[in-house]
């Protein structure tokens, strides 16, 4: 044997070896933390999330950079703050009203087209990019085919289903195939047609955004005869309590909502399935992650529950900005490994470039950093993280901001000209304000608070001229 042909012979193995890392991000619509099994859930049912989160690497601090969907789906896309790219609000947000004491801040109704988004990034390096799902990141022309994203189904400008879960519905990017078809089932449906029928030759960012588990909550007929049963089995009416201007639910017994999980459980696992039958699974990086908290606080209660977690979706307590985060990097994360390090929505941009193999890009992914020390059991760089939600919506939630550095966090309400001040070691419900004990604690946060917000130019509400107490 030849020595010319054993070197060509390595060095096509080395090739081999060195097969380009794809990616599957799995983006749940306001799944709370506590929504897995995984994470403590006993009412919901996740076996195919909870099997991820065994081969993977799940973290308990992983946060939303926005208590509402668009601004953190911007934030994912170009690892950048909402308060950096100008979306601070659902799209298009709430009016505003006369009765209300501030008036909040207008931003923008699309993201820039001038953002880099991680679609972008990767098919700038040979990456076929697919994404199928809920966008919510402007109108016709700021959809994911102008946004670097080869392939489309089904995401448009709309938060929620429009006509529903079942077929006939009504969503312009996504026509139904037959009556009484389900959304989900359909999204999965593509996602592993485009797995069977993309190039080999290239790899790959599939971007599966469900619209579940968002309203209107509608039973998956699957197992809502499960659910309906195991329901009746609790005692009791649902405990909830006073959040402000609103009602939380403190326990996870909603039929309709646990069937909403199921459903993405099992598109999870099918998708999870296809991997393994396409020997995929050993080169491809799997993220699961939701944009904000379960919805749990509203006027009259919400249809689910982030407990022991404070408020949910809309609310800048816990509940409405942790979120269930897995990851498994083949070769990177050891199999059922656990993370106390805090890591938020725009790490992903600068992580999944890290993992490629490709170079950083910190002028563009700004408010990110890579988390990969993290997957590899290390310690990651510690930093303050940031919120600022200048809106009212829908949970009763009213203006303010948040920051968390280390174990304490502090929330500005400008609504109610106050602050509350928690330590998250000790009280992770939030249920001892400690600004009073700790000012000098709550001032520094306030400060590095303000400071941030300064830097970041970012846009504050307004008196309401026609606000009368």
């Amino acid at each position: 044997m030849s020595r010319t042909f054993i070197l060509s012979l390595l060095a096509s193995l080395s090739i081999i070896a060195k097969k380009k890392t794809n990616f599957v991000f799995f983006l749940v619509d306001d799944m709370g933390m506590m929504d897995l099994g995984t994470y403590g859930s006993t009412f919901y049912e996740t076996p195919n999330i909870d099997k991820l989160a065994k081969t993977g690497m799940k973290f308990n601090y992983g946060y939303a950079a926005c208590p509402v969907c668009s601004p953190t789906r911007a934030s994912i896309m170009t690892g950048r703050h909402p308060v950096r790219v100008d979306i601070t609000d659902w799209i298009p947000g709430s009016a505003n009203k006369k009765n209300n004491k501030l008036i909040h801040p207008e931003d923008r109704d699309n993201l820039d087209l001038k953002e880099v988004t991680i679609a972008e990034e990767l098919k700038s390096h040979g990456y076929q990019t697919f994404f199928a799902g809920k966008w919510h990141l402007g109108n016709e022309g700021y959809w994911p085919t102008d946004q670097g994203f080869d392939i489309n189904i089904g995401g448009h400008h709309r938060g929620g289903p429009p006509g529903g879960y079942y077929s006939p519905w009504t969503n312009p990017a996504l026509k139904s195939k037959k009556k009484g078809e389900y959304l989900t089932e359909r999204l999965t449906e593509e996602s592993i047609s485009f797995l069977n029928h993309r190039n080999e030759a290239k790899p790959f960012l599939i971007f599966l955004s469900y619209y579940n588990i968002h309203t209107p909550i509608q039973p998956y007929k699957k197992y809502i005869g499960h659910f309906v049963n195991k329901a009746e089995k609790l005692s009791g009416n649902t405990p909830t309590v006073q959040e402000h201007a609103g009602q939380t639910r403190l326990r996870q017994d909603n039929p309709a909502l646990a069937s909403m999980v199921s459903a993405v459980d099992d598109s999870v696992g099918s998708l999870l399935a296809k991997l393994d039958e396409l020997n995929l699974s050993g080169n491809t990086v799997v993220i699961f992650f939701s944009d904000n908290g379960g919805l749990s606080t509203k006027p009259q209660v919400g249809p689910g529950s982030n407990s022991p977690l404070r408020a949910g979706k809309g609310w800048l307590y816990e509940g409405g900005i942790r979120e269930p985060t897995i990851i498994r990097a083949p070769d990177i994360t050891k199999a059922g490994s656990v993370s106390n390090q805090t890591i938020v929505s725009m790490d992903f941009f600068p992580t999944i470039l890290e993992l490629a193999g490709l170079p950083l890009r910190p002028k563009l992914h700004a408010d990110g950093r890579s988390v990969l020390p993290e997957l590899k059991g290390k310690k990651g760089k510690e930093r303050p993280l940031y919120w600022h939600y200048p809106h009212y919506h829908g949970s009763t939630w009213k203006p303010g901001a948040s920051i968390r550095d280390g174990d304490w966090k502090l929330i500005k309400f400008y609504h109610y000209e106050k602050i509350e001040l928690y330590n998250l070691k000790n009280d992770p419900s939030e249920s001892k304000d400690l600004s009073k004990q700790n000012p000098k604690i709550a001032k520094e946060l306030e400060t590095k608070l303000v400071t941030w917000q300064k830097e970041m130019k970012a846009k504050f509400p307004r008196p309401n001229p026609d606000y009368k107490n």
